[in-house]
């Protein structure tokens, strides 16, 4: 059983007001004076929990992967098939993306802030979700031939992964869609090619 120490809720009521504060104005124009004001606590205070505003901007990043990778692997390994895996992955990530917009646009937006000394081992993070997606993909071409009508599967999971991310963007929690039944309808319009 996970304990959450006083500490930890007080690390994670930073994140998360980091991440609002990045999301509205920008990783550059975000002081750490600022998110501690925002906080509630000293600057000395603040520093005691996160040592930088990119330490901030990494532990975001980390958090966002950690999260995506864990259910990334759930889906693959409890889908009945490699179609299966692949709309629900699509799915899943859609209402995901939907769901978590301010962190979703602060990690599009500002992955070029991420200092270089950690970038790659994020980056390389990122990697190992979507090549869980292209596994899925190359399964199901590998078990129905031709289904990607020539289409390379990174080239499929890269427009997926377009379009997935891009919701961020767009969604509106006031519109006729919730996260899930949005994520049900462009997992079936990306998928619909494999299925004939």
């Amino acid at each position: 059983m996970t304990t959450t120490t006083r500490a930890d809720a007080q690390r994670a009521r930073v994140l998360a007001i980091s991440t609002e504060i990045f999301s509205r104005q920008g990783f550059r124009a975000t002081s750490m004076n600022e998110i501690a004001a925002a906080v509630g606590l000293s600057k000395p205070t603040l520093y005691h929990y996160f040592r930088s505003k990119e330490e901030l901007l990494v532990r975001i990043y980390s958090e966002v992967l950690d999260e995506s990778l864990e259910g990334a692997r759930k889906t693959v390994e409890g889908a009945t098939s490699p179609l299966a895996a692949i709309r629900e992955l699509i799915a899943s990530r859609v209402a995901y993306t939907c769901e978590n917009q301010q962190i979703l646009k602060v990690c599009f937006e500002e992955e070029h802030e991420l200092p270089a000394e950690l970038a790659d081992e994020l980056l390389a993070r990122r990697k190992v979700f979507e090549d869980l997606f292209a596994a899925a993909v190359e399964a199901h071409e590998a078990a129905h031939p031709g289904s990607l009508r020539g289409v390379a599967p990174r080239v499929y999971v890269n427009a997926c992964l377009g379009a997935i991310n891009w919701c961020y963007k767009w969604y509106r929690p006031s519109g006729p869609s919730t996260p899930d039944d949005l994520g049900g309808q462009i997992a079936a319009t990306l998928t619909a090619p494999l299925e004939t």
